[in-house]
């Protein structure tokens, strides 16, 4: 049985450092769960992480098992936002940030078999966020990237030059949530070698 990569084979999760480029990112489903605050303090963070991979595992298994068809589980991913997004770029004051977390899920995956993964991981000794869990579609579009290597907290200045340099410069304007894709384990990597995806949704302004 061949065993799917989508790191390797959507474009949406290609990106170089020290380049930021335009593409358009097809929908994809997602299992998510929301949040608000400093995801290095907030327990909420810990316990969504504690949720989403119980249930990622569970629905890679009913997919190779019920439909032969297996594939990697996908990496951490998350939506931030702001009331303020200088908060991202200049400040970068944590204790206002919002979030959704996530991780990709093949679009053959159905809502029934979401629904059994959940109630298998709530058998016994539920995690505490799984009730937060859901399965849901996100549709970005065009969207500009590019990869960061080093500490979530050097992303700033590349984030300041996507934002208010090239996106303007390519006619365009942003909208949607600040996206990251999390390459590496941020629990076990050393903050220097942290790979990290760096995305926003786009429109044209004219």
């Amino acid at each position: 049985m061949t065993k799917t990569d989508f790191k390797k084979t959507l474009d949406a999760y290609r990106a170089e450092r020290n380049r930021i480029r335009i593409l358009d990112v097809p929908p994809m489903q997602y299992l998510m769960i929301d949040g608000h605050g400093d995801p290095n303090s907030a327990q909420d963070f810990a316990d969504t992480v504690e949720a989403l991979y119980p249930v990622a595992y569970k629905v890679k298994f009913a997919s190779k098992q019920e439909l032969g068809r297996d594939y990697v589980v996908m990496p951490l991913e998350g939506l931030w936002w702001s009331s303020d997004m200088a908060s991202f770029t200049g400040a970068r004051d944590k204790s206002r940030w919002d979030w959704t977390m996530m991780s990709m899920v093949p679009d053959w995956i159905t809502g029934e078999m979401f629904e059994a993964a959940v109630a298998k991981v709530g058998a016994r000794n539920p995690p505490a966020r799984l009730d937060r869990l859901r399965l849901e579609t996100l549709r970005e579009g065009q969207c500009v990237q590019t990869l960061h290597i080093g500490p979530f907290d050097a992303e700033a200045a590349i984030l300041e030059r996507m934002h208010h340099e090239f996106i303007p410069a390519a006619g365009l304007a942003m909208t949607g949530k600040h996206h990251e894709i999390y390459f590496s384990d941020f629990r076990k990597t050393d903050p220097s070698r942290l790979r990290t995806v760096l995305r926003q949704p786009v429109t044209a302004t004219v």
